[in-house]
């Protein structure tokens, strides 16, 4: 199996940003919309920092940030094509990541860290395809017992 430590440029999609670092950019972020003027940078370093965080539910905030950027600001998009696509990956809404990572191939077919990221998000489908498989397997093992169990008491009566 191949690890992130095999494509070093899928780390970003590996790798939690720390408490620490990520309150540094929160603290940025909401300073300026108190003073009534956030920067792109600023929106742009705090949606990164929440995909780049261990929780889904800062993912999710960070890809909301970062599609709010992607809409509003044509220059930015590539960064934020990336980091989205990476959002989705780690909250492992793969067609989503495949999506973003896909439109960023589209412009720059040789970038690796999308080329290793697609590998993540191809292993995880492959990966969650055979977890689900087994689920099912086993839900139908289960069935079959207990219907067997069910069919066998019914005959004795």
């Amino acid at each position: 199996m191949t690890s992130s430590t095999d494509l070093p440029y899928a780390a970003e999609a590996e790798s939690s940003l720390g408490y620490d670092e990520l309150e540094v950019l929160r603290n940025q972020y909401y300073k300026e919309i108190e003073s009534g003027h956030v920067t792109t940078q600023s929106k742009f370093n705090y949606g990164w920092g929440l995909v780049k965080s261990a929780s889904p539910e800062l993912q999710t905030e960070g890809v909301k940030l970062l599609q709010e950027i992607y809409s509003a600001s044509p220059s930015h998009r590539r960064e934020c094509t990336f980091y989205i696509a990476v959002g989705y990956y780690k909250l492992r809404n793969y067609s989503h990541a495949k999506t973003f990572n896909d439109l960023l191939l589209a412009v720059e077919p040789e970038n690796m860290q999308a080329q290793s990221l697609r590998q993540l998000i191809d292993k995880a489908v492959t990966r969650d395809g055979y977890i689900g498989m087994g689920i099912i397997a086993g839900a139908a093992a289960v069935t079959g017992i207990v219907l067997a169990s069910v069919i066998k008491r019914a005959t004795r009566k």
